[in-house]
């Protein structure tokens, strides 16, 4: 039976830092408000001319060089952001072409904060059906783009990042198991409302931003994500203890920090970046995993677990062997 396996991890982030310090002089908020509510310090944010294939390129690089892979092992992309380069061609086509690479499938996929999870769900998928023998998966946004920034419940959250991993044909189980849902009855709880099938255009920009209702969400992620721990769990045969680190999506500290405990994990176990990165989006969890496995943490041979949650609903999770 063929298997797929993570070879090697990437990431991007842009130069510009914007701290909650920052943020007070443009906004009513404090640095305080901010800590004590989602744990987020700072976050990173594009440059005027950095677009998502920028980041997601820079990403895709170090991916491949930390895979020993070149454009001519790639046969498959598939890229999860929100914010796409253009309407189309997809971002994935547009780095594919950067990138030299020829021929193979490129893609996106929108599923916002669990996009990564969907993508890497998608890329498995298509090596163990033999369609696919090393495939490249990208998160990356420039989530700033979509931000109202005089609304001070949502322009503090998100920050802009890549990461990505290649993964490869194995005859070893690598990724266990993945595990996504949807429930779009609960689309306006997060969301931007307006697109381009509804006329889209400047007159309209208002409804250009992201919209949140936070507390709801909140209860939403945490309850979500705590079944998705569950399941992942039970359909492996595992027990809480086997887990050796939870990779969760950067989205706040307090939701982060229940779910370690439901898994029982101190949150040593526990990949959190919320505090440099602010939420990364779709980027989040593979920006996650290469700070780890870069600063040695993450170790070959140990079980990782990875969820995410985001608008749509979507929510996932992957259960990985690294």
């Amino acid at each position: 039976m063929t298997y797929s396996r993570i070879l090697g991890t990437g990431s991007c982030l842009p130069e510009k830092v914007v701290t909650n310090h920052d943020l007070e002089k443009i906004v009513d908020t404090s640095d305080q408000w901010i800590q004590d509510r989602t744990g987020i310090k700072q976050r990173y944010i594009a440059g005027e001319h950095e677009t998502t294939g920028d980041l997601a390129e820079q990403a895709a690089r170090r991916a491949m060089e930390a895979a020993g892979k070149g454009p001519e092992d790639i046969d498959l992309i598939v890229l999860a952001t929100t914010t796409p380069d253009q309407i189309f061609p997809s971002t994935a086509c547009l780095v594919q072409s950067r990138l030299d690479i020829h021929g193979c499938p490129a893609f996106d996929i929108q599923a916002v904060c669990t996009g990564f999870v969907y993508a890497l769900a998608a890329a498995d998928n298509f090596i163990r059906a033999g369609n696919a023998t090393c495939a490249l998966v990208i998160g990356a946004e420039t989530f700033s783009r979509i931000l109202n920034w005089k609304d001070r419940g949502t322009c503090v959250l998100f920050g802009d990042g890549a990461g990505a991993v290649v993964i490869g044909a194995s005859d070893e189980p690598g990724i266990l198991s993945t595990h996504l849902h949807a429930d779009g009855d609960y689309a306006k709880l997060l969301h931007v409302p307006d697109g381009v099938s509804r006329g889209y255009d400047q007159v309209q920009q208002e409804r250009a931003f992201v919209e949140m209702r936070g507390n709801e969400v909140f209860k939403m992620a945490v309850n979500t994500l705590g079944r998705i721990v569950d399941e992942t769990l039970e359909q492996n045969g595992l027990k809480k203890s086997d887990i050796d680190w939870l990779i969760p999506h950067q989205a706040n500290y307090r939701i982060i920090r229940g779910i370690a405990r439901k898994l029982q994990l101190p949150i040593e176990r526990v990949v959190v970046t919320v505090a440099e990165h602010g939420n990364t989006s779709a980027a989040s969890v593979p920006l996650a995993l290469d700070v780890a496995v870069r600063d040695g943490r993450i170790k070959r041979g140990e079980m990782l677990l990875m969820e995410a949650f985001g608008g749509g609903f979507t929510w996932g999770s992957a259960l990985v062997k690294y």
